[in-house]
């Protein structure tokens, strides 16, 4: 009976060494796939035979321990290791590597799934899906590209080569910072023309005088315009060259018309307090000619209004210039002589079409006081359908640590008249970010607004919270989705159904499914794959010591048998 119980017990060791040799052969064959989790054979003595229970000492005997025989093994559990491989760089933006705790969410024909393998790829719809088409799950965006996390799992799309509508832009904001150790901005440009009179040189010009009747002083008999003329401006603003504007000289033209036009067509903002000399356009009479004047154009204070008419500045459909401005002095005696500290910056916003528009934004350092410093910013846009380039200004105070504490006329109007788009374009400068320190040069750009052209999604990208960022085009960017991860408490306890796929088990406890890196769950390694944590060095040992387990249990079975062997001889 000893015998066969010994045949069995053999047996019993061939049948756990056989099966941790299939564990081994599945952890090696698995080494290079991916995310793949390592298992080990554990085994426990199957049960035993007690022939004796044992005794207890008493005052004179020392008691016998219990006498057993065990009749074999069994295996005790078959346990995956969840130790994290190494992370490997792919470069494809689809792939994805869990760096920690966790696991990918996906969704099969019939059940929900887990897995750490992030092989996905995007199908013909745009979804992201493993390699055996699984859906990989994530949370969705709102209107207004926020995530609802910890909301209804989705299919993660990413619609690559799809349009934005455009956005109008309702908010610029403006970064830097202005030298508070700079000079106040002072003077203004003065241009003035030539002599200028009447035709016949008998009557000295003014505002409501007919421009088809004004000649050069030194040319009195010839006018300087004709009906039919059109005139187009290309003024200068601090050096940089202004868009330019036209004008179509009329029968019923007056000088008036043509000094509101320079206004207009320079950007002088004639909205601003009073001061000398006041900004605008105006013919003054010539001290050394009776029946002569001067068109006088003066511009804002501050070295970044300076303004230039060159001698190309203003000239006709046959490349003819009529007037010859200069830096001069106006009727009062003051000069032109613009200084003092300042900067410019232009930027692009946009319209409920799309259209980009440039705007252009100057500040001057207006006045000092114990209190701190104010600035003036001026607004342009050679894109305002309405005759003016200019679009308002404001004022801008900081106190003694450089801090802005009120800012006025940040609300901008964009007129975009017979152009399609919502009509006006309204946006608000935001120059909350900006300081006034010293420095020694004053910086200011815009750094955001929120409006858009019409763009193509072009590529994406995935964050360590698991955000996919969309990039498109018109160079906006747009959350599309956030990849889920599931966490357990007991990720051992997880059922393996192939593929690198695994269901929640009866003791791997509920899955806790939120956004990465919150409640214990790793991040995300976008373009990287997690590697196989397969040990090849342990594996080949285990697999010399389940190969020499199998033989020595043969060798059991192979005793066995010869003895029993000779105990039949024994009886013949």
């Amino acid at each position: 009976m000893a015998l066969t119980s010994t045949l069995f017990t053999g047996l019993s060791g061939l049948d756990v060494n056989q099966t941790r040799l299939n564990v081994v052969g599945n952890n090696i064959a698995n080494v290079n796939t991916v995310a793949f989790k390592a298992s080990r054979a554990l085994f426990k003595p199957q049960f035993y035979v007690t022939d004796s229970g044992g005794s207890p000492p008493g005052g004179d005997f020392g008691g016998t321990n219990p006498s057993q025989r065990g009749l074999g093994a069994v295996v005790a559990s078959i346990q995956k290791d969840f130790t994290p491989g190494a992370i490997e760089p792919t470069g494809r933006t689809t792939d994805m590597a869990v760096d920690g705790e966790g696991f990918f969410v996906v969704q099969g024909p019939q059940e929900q799934r887990y897995t750490r393998d992030g092989s996905f790829s995007l199908n013909a719809s745009n979804q992201l899906v493993t390699a055996s088409g699984d859906f990989v799950q994530g949370f969705g965006v709102d209107a207004d590209g926020n995530i609802a996390a910890g909301g209804r799992l989705q299919n993660i799309t990413v619609p690559l080569g799809t349009t934005t509508t455009a956005r109008a832009t309702t908010q610029a904001l403006m970064e830097g910072n202005l030298n508070a150790n700079g000079p106040v901005g002072s003077g203004a440009s003065i241009l003035t023309s030539q002599v200028l009179t009447t035709v016949g040189g008998a009557a000295q010009p003014n505002a409501a005088t007919l421009l088809t009747n004004v000649a050069d002083a030194s040319a009195p008999a010839t006018p300087l315009m004709a009906a039919g003329d059109v005139f187009t401006l290309a003024g200068q603003k601090d050096g940089r060259t202004l868009p330019s504007a036209t004008f179509t000289v009329t029968a019923a033209s007056t000088v008036q018309d043509l000094l509101n036009f320079y206004r207009d067509g320079l950007g002088i903002d004639t909205n601003v307090p009073a001061v000398v000399p006041p900004p605008g356009g105006a013919i003054e009479a010539d001290a050394t000619n009776p029946f002569g004047a001067r068109l006088v154009v003066t511009g804002n204070l501050g070295a970044p209004n300076a303004l230039a008419l060159p001698a190309d500045a203003f000239m006709n459909q046959s490349g003819v210039g009529v007037f010859a401005f200069a830096d001069g002095t106006n009727a009062a005696g003051v000069a032109s002589n613009p200084v003092g500290e300042g900067v410019h910056t232009t930027f692009v916003v946009y319209d409920s079409l799309g259209t980009p528009l440039t705007v252009d934004v100057t500040a001057v350092l207006e006045a000092k006081s114990n209190a701190g410093n104010t600035w003036r910013f001026y607004a342009s846009s050679g894109d305002d359908t309405d005759v003016s380039l200019a679009l308002g200004n404001g004022t801008l105070t900081f106190d003694n640590d450089g801090k802005l504490t009120a800012s006025t006329g940040t609300a901008m109007t964009l007129n975009r008249n017979a152009t399609g788009a919502v009509e006006p374009l309204s946006f608000n400068l935001d120059f909350g970010s900006m300081t006034s320190l010293t420095s020694r040069d004053s910086e200011m750009l815009m750094t955001v607004q929120d409006g858009s052209a019409i763009g193509t999604l072009n590529a994406f990208s995935v964050g360590a919270d698991g955000t996919i960022t969309g990039a498109f085009s018109n160079g906006l960017t747009r959350t599309l989705g956030q990849v889920a991860m599931a966490t357990f408490s007991n990720p051992a306890g997880l059922e393996d159904k192939g593929g690198n796929q695994f269901i929640a088990g009866a003791n791997s406890g509920v899955p806790v499914i939120a956004a990465p890196l919150t409640l214990g769950a790793g991040s995300i390694r976008s373009g990287a794959l997690e590697l196989s944590n397969v040990d090849l060095s342990e594996e080949f040992i285990n697999l010399i010591i389940s190969s020499t387990g199998f033989s020595a249990s043969s060798r059991v079975i192979t005793t066995s048998d010869q003895l029993i062997t000779e105990l039949l001889n024994s009886s013949r």
